[in-house]
């Protein structure tokens, strides 16, 4: 493999050193990506030693923690394994106007071989930056790499999409990167492997057998510090309409003939232009925010919120995905922060048997499959006879685990990047479908038509529905 360059633009940003820095350190333990050169570039006057101090901690104490519980291994690895350590020696910073050509012209003149560019920047400077690179000379083979959100609106991820294309030839369609690391979790992944590998599941997962899909993702972390991103976007940006509209895509998409890019992401932009909101905003979305409760301050009292943005920290809305297969069923979404017990899965509800024959008794519940995403497993519920008497029925659950990925989502992310593999990454297309699909939603909320809630920190929050 030839030498490559990636260069971080936003490097000193938060998303850098907890996520982005931590994939790459798996990805270089783990022997990927060799004769890679390292930059970062922003605003902010650093040396080299400083952003080394910060690889090495990043690829150390983090990077190694998330390569441990990626692969199951009891003692984490370090960055001293050759390729990564020699990778965080040599890393070099160049303090850079991101929106300025003649600076993203002097960074590119630094680079070795092939160039990947990461925007680890908010949605508007990124746009500015891309703008900026129109006056550049790109190297052949340059790679972009984009952090959700992309744009902040279907109009505005248009526009962005209309940019990048001016990158063009120099940047095709198929090196710019959009990149969901939702996408890279093994789990997520594991869907795929699940439905169009198992006969026994596939031919039940339409609308004449589901009743409705749950895909949510409550955690009972606070803002960890990343007010100064999360009080723009809330709940609805940063989980709804990017991870959660991935996962449901996958989990409604029909079976591709391979996993070859083209392929795998034309059915997933198939089934997100099927998909829109189940009813009007007023019935078929809720948005709320916490208030004071257990340890926790109000979110409005958090550090670097504005309170009159009114942001919500829990959203939840229900979709239709109006194909042959999935027309009826409710898709229902939702992501809060601060909730009591964290829940993280897909769930899909079957409908009941059409009869159960009289004298059966204690079917209560119906069959579920549940697909976890932290921890990662896969459960069944269903009906069985249970001890004594054999016409009460018991409900039971079959669980396994599914196989750890070798790389965290991020190294899995950024190995398409290395690999020039866009199957991971999100289309041009699909990034503004996921925006349209939202839309109605985030109007009638500014509009003032869908109130903003409230629920202590710690609890469960509201919801249009009960969990299953």
């Amino acid at each position: 493999m030839t030498d490559q360059t990636l260069i971080i633009l936003g490097a000193s940003g938060d998303l850098t050193a907890r996520l982005l820095l931590p994939g790459l350190g798996a990805l270089l333990t783990a022997g990927h990506v060799p004769g890679l050169t390292l930059i970062g570039a922003s605003v902010e006057d650093w040396d080299d030693a400083r952003w080394q101090a910060r690889v090495h901690d990043s690829f150390g104490a983090h990077g190694a923690a998330a390569a441990a519980e990626s692969t199951g291994q009891k003692t984490p690895v370090s960055d001293d394994t050759p390729a990564a350590s020699a990778v965080a020696d040599r890393a070099r910073w160049i303090r850079t106007d991101v929106t300025s050509s003649s600076d993203l012209r002097s960074l590119l003149a630094a680079t070795n071989g092939s160039v990947a560019i990461f925007f680890a920047l908010p949605p508007a400077v990124t746009a500015k930056a891309c703008a900026a690179l129109l006056d550049v000379d790109l190297p052949p083979g340059t790679r972009l790499v984009l952090e959700k959100p992309f744009g902040t609106s279907s109009e505005s991820a248009a526009e962005l999409n209309t940019l990048l294309a001016r990158l063009a030839p120099a940047v095709p369609e198929e090196q710019v990167h959009r990149i969901d690391h939702f996408l890279g979790k093994s789990t997520v992944l594991n869907i795929l492997g699940l439905r169009f590998a198992n006969r026994i599941f596939e031919p039940i997962l339409d609308s004449t057998h589901v009743e409705s899909v749950d895909i949510v993702f409550d955690e009972n972390l606070a803002l960890e510090g990343r007010a100064g991103y999360y009080d723009r976007a809330g709940a609805l940006a940063d989980m709804i309409q990017s991870h959660l509209l991935q996962i449901l895509a996958l989990l409604t998409m029909e079976a591709p003939f391979s996993l070859a890019a083209a392929e795998f992401r034309d059915r997933k932009a198939d089934v997100l232009r099927a998909t829109r909101l189940w009813g009007t905003p007023a019935d078929s979305s809720l948005r709320a925010r916490y208030t004071a409760g257990g340890d926790l301050p109000s979110y409005a009292d958090e550090p670097g919120v504005d309170p009159s943005r009114g942001t919500e920290t829990l959203a939840e809305i229900v979709l239709t995905v109006d194909t042959w297969r999935w027309a009826g069923v409710p898709f229902r979404l939702r992501s809060g922060k601060a909730i009591g017990d964290s829940r993280k899965e897909a769930v899909i509800t079957f409908k009941r048997p059409p009869r159960v024959p009289d004298g059966l008794h204690g079917c209560d519940e119906p069959d579920r499959l549940r697909i976890g995403f932290g921890p990662d497993h896969l459960a069944l519920d269903f009906n069985i006879n249970g001890p004594g008497d054999p016409f009460e029925l018991d409900p039971i659950s079959l669980e396994a685990t599914f196989g750890a990925g070798g790389l965290p989502p991020y190294g899995e992310v950024l190995r398409g990047v290395f690999e020039d593999d866009p199957t991971l990454s999100v289309r041009a297309d699909t990034a503004e479908q996921c925006w349209r699909i939202v839309e109605p939603v985030t109007s009638a909320w500014q509009a003032g038509e869908v109130p903003l809630r409230e629920y202590p920190a710690g609890t469960a929050g509201p919801s249009l529905f009960l969990p299953a």
